[in-house]
């Protein structure tokens, strides 16, 4: 009986490890596909960080100065220009206001029979510019995000080997140990004397 369930438990070990085995292969090519294909579609783009001078805040600074002047190939450069270049300039030009707003004063404004027509124009091109710059901007978060599965994927493809790795030594080893138990003679219980 305990050579049997050694036995089972031992081979449902090395079945998880092949299992494992299997993911971590899938992981990682998905890995590897992801990031391939990030760095291919932004590199298309053919978009140059912006040099150490158009740095204007600290922030922006943190936050790019380690890829100035470099052409934009990872979901880190990505976000970073994003959050911290794009992001800035749309809020400087609307005064920190939304598209939503922007877009909400123009349509207004439009509807108005004597409104300025060059305050019309402005607040045009500035809804066309924020449109411009949230659409950019949800392009390159989203090459960050699909970067970021990437990066999870490689992490759990390496988890899944190492899974792998340890339950075919312990299933090794469970065989080992079943096949050791099988030569013990079984004991034989022993029955009390009855008075």
């Amino acid at each position: 009986m305990r050579k049997t369930l050694d036995q089972l438990i031992s081979w449902t070990g090395l079945i998880l490890a092949a299992v494992l085995l299997v993911a971590g292969g899938l992981l990682t090519y998905a890995s590897s596909f992801v990031s391939s294909n990030v760095e291919q579609q932004l590199s298309q783009q053919d978009i140059t960080m912006p040099a150490a001078a158009a740095l204007q805040t600290q922030d922006q600074k943190d936050a790019l100065l380690q890829y100035a002047g470099q052409k934009m190939t990872t979901g880190e450069q990505a976000k970073a220009f994003a959050d911290h270049y794009i992001l800035v300039h749309m809020n400087t030009a609307s005064e920190n206001r939304t598209y939503e707003e922007v877009s909400g004063e123009f349509m207004a404004l439009s509807k108005n029979p004597n409104a300025d027509q060059a305050k019309l124009a402005e607040l045009g091109q500035l809804r066309q510019t924020l449109f411009m710059g949230n659409t950019l901007r949800g392009l390159l978060l989203n090459a960050y995000a699909f970067g970021t599965m990437g990066t999870i994927a490689l992490y759990a493809g390496v988890g899944a080997f190492v899974g792998a790795a340890i339950f075919l030594v312990l299933g090794l080893l469970g065989l080992r140990h079943a096949r050791t138990v099988a030569g013990f003679p079984a004991v034989a219980q022993r029955v009390p004397a009855t008075a």
